[in-house]
């Protein structure tokens, strides 16, 4: 795996947008959110990636690092379930692959290849080589 030189570099460095810390009543998935915006790209986990891709944070910078872990276990796994980082990043927004298409044409690959998905992923996948 080739280390990108921003994978030392936090989503609020890479970013220019240092978040307040959260409120007291935070529900756990903010509060986590905002301690996983302070910690370097490359030390965050699969499933630091899941959650922070899934509330759509830090795109730009957070798919270039799923897509290589996607890459060589393409069903790799956060605190969810089998794929749950693939489900992640299928589920974005059709504009990301618009403004990325390198990232699109990647995450094609990586999901053409792929055969016996769950429903929920096998659907996801046609939705997204549809687009």
């Amino acid at each position: 795996m080739t280390r990108h030189p921003n994978h030392d570099r936090s989503l609020e460095e890479l970013e220019n947008d240092r978040w307040p810390a959260p409120p007291a009543d935070a529900t756990r998935l903010i509060a986590t959110a905002h301690a996983l915006r302070r910690k370097p790209i490359g030390e965050l986990t699969v499933e630091d990636m899941r959650l922070l891709i899934g509330q759509n944070e830090g795109l730009p910078h957070l798919l270039p690092p799923a897509l290589e872990v996607l890459r060589q276990d393409p069903m790799a796994e956060g605190h969810m379930y089998e794929g749950d980082l693939l489900y992640a990043v299928l589920t974005r927004s059709p504009e990301i692959w618009s403004t990325s298409p390198e990232l699109g044409r990647e995450l094609r690959l990586i999901v053409s290849d792929l055969s016996d998905l769950a429903p929920h992923l096998e659907r996801e996948a046609e939705r997204f080589l549809a687009l």
